[in-house]
């Protein structure tokens, strides 16, 4: 089943009224969850948009299925720039990272785990 923007907003909203949306670790995690939702989310869809399985879009970069499989997986936290960078190539795609102020951030404070959690390396 498939959902919507507002079903999804609708659904943090209930979320964040149980928690507590004012805890900032609270939404440190929760933030860092959506992030690494998205990222598997568009890997899937841009490989198979592609019309290509795990093992061959493997095969195209140069790594195990077992990667690729694990770069879908939205608990995944190993993500790097440089292998972005390969899918993306083999996918006749760019990669584009965008930094966006956050709902509450405070200048020079790191909210998230997700801002320490991208690294590049192969």
């Amino acid at each position: 089943m498939r959902r919507n923007k507002a079903e999804s907003s609708d659904a943090l909203r209930a979320v964040d009224a149980v928690y507590g949306k004012d805890d900032p670790e609270w939404t440190a995690g929760v933030e860092e969850e959506r992030v690494k939702f998205e990222v598997a989310i568009q890997l899937h869809k841009l490989r198979t948009e592609a019309g290509l399985t795990q093992r061959e879009l493997a095969k195209l970069v140069g790594t195990s299925h077992s990667h690729i499989a694990r770069l879908e997986d939205a608990a995944y936290e190993g993500h790097s720039l440089s292998m972005f960078r390969r899918i993306a190539a083999a996918l006749n795609s760019r990669v584009e990272i965008r930094i966006v102020p956050g709902r509450q951030a405070k200048p020079g404070r790191r909210t998230s785990r997700a801002a320490r959690g991208m690294r590049d390396e192969g």
